[in-house]
């Protein structure tokens, strides 16, 4: 058996000994786990996971390789990933590089070996906390100081947002669509695209007066890491806009416009991170779904609100949904574009279509 050369360390305590692949470096981030079968490209560029460690609750990842076209942002920001096997031989006629080249050019470190369904677990049990992805030699107390010593970053959207406007055009366009990028997938984008809309996406503290000089049909508040209370600049925005244009909003965005109505957002123990069942409350369909968030609308502060619910999560009855029709507005705190993920609720995307046809004919 060959000897190990790194390990995860937990606030808690745990030590958990492996094999280092990707970068090495030693990294401090808050961690979290994925039950996602299949996406891990998808999950390691998503820029809601920048500096988290992501522990994989599926065994195998890399055996299918990675695919340039697949990527959810150009540069993958995650912090770390945790997985069983790490598989450096893939079977995929796409694929352009293996999983743990991709990490080593990127900066990102990854424990395999370990017993993920321990460490899944533990932070199911007692909720995320921070983690400590170590070289094999680091006492662990060392690595509990390492911890201790490493606050939990703020306002990670300003890290991943654009710096400067940019744009994704379809022939022949029926509508134009204003993006805020708080951390936007390159899926989404993609969404709009190919039902005939123009995306112009734009800088998360970009003001009402400058994407009204875009001339949008609609705006659309996309994912992102970190807390929403962080982000004063976009749920002005979100007051500002006030039912003026058809307004949309997935995950952080949904978390955004709920404070913005008036509703309050807490952190989850353990979040939502994979697929999870949601029920349409007012058809009663429940959809599959991919999700990717660690924080939740307070049930009792929406009832004051304009806001009503459209959507509740199976297990655990959290709010999945909401939205203001007088206002034309809703949002949805799991991801339609379902990449990774089944997609049960890509129509999500036709209900924004449907309500920048009815502005446009206003």
């Amino acid at each position: 058996m060959k000897p190990f050369t790194k390990k995860l360390v937990l606030e808690n305590g745990s030590e958990f000994l492996g094999y280092g692949y990707g970068a090495n470096v030693e990294r401090v981030c808050e961690i979290v786990f994925n039950t996602s079968v299949v996406g891990y490209q998808e999950i390691l560029s998503d820029p809601s996971c920048v500096d988290q460690i992501v522990v994989m609750a599926y065994p195998l990842i890399g055996n299918y390789g990675i695919t340039d076209e697949d990527f959810e942002s150009k540069v993958p920001q995650i912090g770390g990933m945790v997985v069983r096997e790490c598989n450096e031989n893939p079977s995929n006629f796409r694929y352009t590089k293996t999983f743990s080249e991709t990490l080593e050019e990127a900066g990102i470190p990854c424990v395999a070996g370990v017993d993920t369904r321990q460490i899944v677990r533990i932070i199911r049990d007692e909720g995320s906390q921070r983690a400590a992805i170590v070289n094999v030699d680091t006492t662990l107390e060392q690595a509990l100081e390492m911890i201790k010593n490493t606050p939990l970053p703020e306002n990670q959207v300003k890290k991943v947002s654009c710096r400067k406007r940019w744009f994704s055009r379809t022939p022949n366009h029926k509508y134009d669509i204003v993006a805020v990028d708080c951390g936007i997938k390159t899926s989404i984008i993609s969404q709009f695209t190919k039902r005939g809309c123009n995306v112009t996406i734009v800088p998360y503290n970009t003001t009402l007066d400058e994407i009204k000089a875009f001339n949008p049909d609609g705006i659309f508040i996309s994912d992102g890491p970190g807390s929403p209370e962080q982000l004063p600049e976009v749920v002005e925005l979100i007051r500002q806009i006030d039912g003026k244009i058809p307004l949309f909003g997935i995950s952080l965005g949904m978390e955004l416009i709920a404070l913005a109505y008036g509703a309050k957002i807490k952190k989850m123990k353990c979040g939502h991170h994979g697929g999870s069942a949601v029920r349409d409350i007012t058809s009663g369909r429940i959809d599959m779904t991919s999700q990717g968030h660690g924080y939740v609308v307070d049930a009792d502060s929406i009832r004051p609100t304009r806001l009503s619910v459209t959507h509740e999560n199976v297990l655990d009855g959290t709010i999945e949904g909401v939205e203001c029709v007088r206002d034309r507005m809703y949002g949805v705190q799991f991801h339609p574009e379902s990449a990774p993920g089944p997609q049960d609720s890509t129509y999500l995307f036709d209900k924004f279509i449907k309500l920048m046809e009815e502005y446009q004919n206003a």
